[in-house]
């Protein structure tokens, strides 16, 4: 049972020091269930402590795994005969948690799988991911809520995953993982390009896999018999990057932020650049400098290496405070903007138009009671309270433990003074 609780936050203090990202959400779920292609043992480093990565680790527990959790190492292994049932209690839950389905049939030939859940942004449906089991071979029924996926042999084919608003990660993530015990090669056309995609095709690589192309929008993937276990580092996190340097830039600040892959974030870099923020970068540590006078940033959201949807509540937050008129529009969720009525309510001025936000900035926002719609709705409303003037109240905080490791430890390390209550 989710524990109701919410952050307060007494804004308007600047913010200084280091913070250390921490292993990506977005990468960790898709590589905890590439596991369950192996009998094999399996280590994977720098996993975030976080609401999903937990659910996704009970998730292959209860399909056959045994878990071990060492900070933010875990090791799994096989635990008895694979389970092929993931329960909707579980993947209702969490969307990411979906993907059990290309690896549960790659291995044990069928799988039943309850439709996804998450947070509610738009519609978000699996169609790609059928579509593509069914051109390898599977034969497939949606059954009480259930995908219900069988197969005597998957085998490779040529598909193309171009959706409506482009390609699609989960279903690039799902596919790959089913291809790589198919029979000959598979070849996925219009793949999604993001780090996490490429992370899992690494992780899939060192198990023994036969990839080509990953990173890349053409995915070459020849079957092979068996994978092996593997030890991995999970990369750093790009959106939680990209979150902290927005809280830089809404507060005015310098700080210092380590672990960072500067060229995954080149989009909001140059982006900020325009606005007026200065970036210095040495080894694996980017510095964040504010400057007093700020422009006006329009952006559009695409899939990688396009302005990520995954950042755009948090820019808007920054561009509330910016003087001047900005215009942010989401090609990827075009109703992604749950997040305008609740910064509106601290001051600011945005409206909705179709699939676009038009932002007049504002010189100041404040203070008030908040209600977080999803997870990273929730982080722009931790970014408008830390600018904001007087103290804010974010309910519904879950969501932010969905995809942010120890923030209010990692805020407080940079001389924020937040807090939590009971809700």
């Amino acid at each position: 049972m989710i524990q109701l609780e919410k952050m307060m936050i007494e804004g308007g203090r600047p913010l200084k020091g280091e913070v250390k990202i921490s292993g990506s959400k977005n990468a960790t779920l898709p590589i905890l269930a590439a596991t369950l292609l192996t009998d094999e043992p399996c280590v994977v480093d720098n996993v975030p402590q976080l609401r999903d990565t937990k659910t996704m680790l009970r998730l292959i527990e209860s399909l056959g795994k045994k878990v071990v959790v060492e900070g933010n190492r875990v090791r799994i292994s096989q635990h008895g005969p694979l389970k092929t049932v993931a329960d909707y209690k579980m993947v209702s839950t969490m969307r990411g948690s979906f993907c059990v389905l290309g690896p549960l049939l790659a291995k044990m030939k069928k799988a039943k799988v309850s439709l996804p859940g998450g947070c509610v942004i738009g519609v978000r449906p699996v169609d790609l991911h059928l579509k593509g089991l069914k051109a390898m071979g599977t034969k497939i029924d949606v059954e009480g809520g259930y995908v219900i996926a069988r197969a005597k042999q998957l085998k490779g084919d040529l598909i193309y995953l171009g959706g409506t608003f482009g390609s699609s990660v989960l279903a690039t993530a799902n596919l790959m993982m089913a291809a790589v015990l198919a029979q000959g090669t598979t070849v996925i056309e219009c793949a999604a390009c993001e780090p996490e995609v490429e992370d899992l095709a690494n992780f899939l690589i060192k198990m023994g896999a036969q990839i080509q192309g990953q990173g890349s929008p053409r995915l070459v993937i020849k079957g092979v018999k068996r994978l092996h276990g593997a030890e991995f580092r999970i990369s750093p996190d790009r959106i939680e990057t990209g979150t902290y340097i927005l809280m830089a830039v809404a507060t005015g600040s310098t700080i210092t932020i380590r672990d960072v892959n500067e060229s995954q974030l080149l989009v909001l870099i140059d982006k900020l650049q325009e606005h007026g923020v200065r970036f210095s970068k040495k080894g694996d540590a980017l510095t964040v400098q504010c400057q007093k006078r700020r422009f006006p940033v329009s952006v559009t959201t695409y899939p990688y290496p396009g302005f990520p949807t995954d950042l755009q509540a948090q820019f808007m937050a920054v561009m509330a405070l910016t003087p001047g008129v900005s215009v942010i529009e989401d090609k990827v969720f075009p109703d992604r903007f749950m997040h305008i009525a609740e910064l509106n309510r601290m001051g600011a001025q945005i409206r909705r138009e179709t699939n676009a936000a038009v932002i007049q900035g504002v010189k100041q926002l404040y203070g008030a009671p908040v209600m977080a719609s999803d997870l990273r709705a929730s982080a722009a409303l931790v970014i408008a309270g830390l600018a904001a003037q007087g103290k804010t109240e974010i309910q519904r905080i879950y969501h932010l433990e969905r995809g942010y490791e120890h923030l209010d430890e990692k805020l407080k390390g940079l001389g924020a003074k937040v807090w939590r209550e009971k809700g």
